[in-house]
């Protein structure tokens, strides 16, 4: 759609291959603002919040997903700031802001003068990628996980998800929505598990999806069974599953300090591709 005016605009359907466009430029980076326009098809009463645009030269040059999650794409310095202009205005409506340091680092320091405290900021988390086969065997033992697994998987995901954010997504009254999810992601075929004797060892969950790149989180492994080499292999195996199933490139981002999981990504085959950078509420 031809754009006459620059400044930033509420993307709707009419703009989606646009959209689609601008996020093709950067796949792996942008797949989660990628699976939300194609799920949503720009639709605010899909998205659960508003796709912003930014117009330069009468042409889509920057997006952010403002839901949920805050999450700018393709942010250029112009954008950035327009993007916080209108979270100031608006007020925090998202839990999380995510995505390229070079952008959410800028765009929070437009906003924190305005916003709440935030909880945790996570400045560096390699964003790590692979497109070829797992350079380790899969585990054999890893599968799709279905839904007579879900009163066993649900656990594993509320422990994983309070490891990893500090927070209980059960807190507020989430735990109905939450096992929605969790009950999404295996109806996709999205949901990997090794489960032994009625009890997860392991699991990671694919989170977004494009037709060019996935994206996968909620990767757990049974306290009790670390230091065995179960992570190695089951990321493998999501990873081979994933490849052939659900997109030609596997992403993740993990936390800098978190040297085990980097060092079992990378025997896997993950190299990264770029820096991320989470701030919670």
């Amino acid at each position: 759609m031809l754009r006459t005016q620059n400044g930033l605009r509420v993307l709707g359907p009419s703009d989606l291959p646009e959209t689609l466009e601008l996020l093709a430029r950067d796949p792996v980076a942008n797949v989660f603002a990628d699976y939300r326009s194609r799920v949503t098809r720009l639709d605010p009463r899909w998205l659960g919040g508003e796709m912003w645009g930014y117009v330069e030269d009468g042409r889509l040059r920057s997006a952010c997903h403002a839901a949920a999650n805050l999450a700018p794409a393709e942010a250029t310095r112009a954008a950035i700031a327009a993007f916080a202009a209108k979270g100031i205005q608006q007020r925090r409506r998202c839990s999380t802001i995510v995505g390229p340091v070079d952008a959410v680092a800028p765009l929070w320091q437009e906003l924190s003068p305005h916003w709440s405290t935030p909880r945790e900021c996570r400045w560096d988390q390699p964003l790590m990628q692979i497109s070829r086969d797992p350079a380790v065997a899969p585990d054999p033992l890893v599968r799709r996980t279905t839904e007579a697994d879900l009163e066993v998987l649900y656990p594993a995901c509320v422990t994983m998800y309070t490891e990893e954010v500090g927070v209980s997504p059960e807190v507020g009254g989430g735990a109905q929505m939450y096992r929605a999810r969790v009950s999404q992601l295996i109806a996709k075929g999205w949901s990997f598990a090794r489960i032994e004797d009625g009890r997860v060892v392991f699991k990671a969950e694919v989170a977004a999806a494009s037709p060019y790149a996935c994206q996968i989180q909620g990767v757990w492994v049974d306290p009790e069974r670390r230091g065995e080499g179960l992570a190695v292999a089951g990321m493998a195996a999501v990873v081979a599953m994933s490849l052939r199933d659900v997109a030609p490139v596997v992403s993740l981002y993990v936390n800098k300090h978190n040297v085990a999981a980097r060092r079992a990504y990378e025997a896997v085959g993950f190299e990264q591709s770029g820096v991320f950078a989470t701030i919670m509420f």
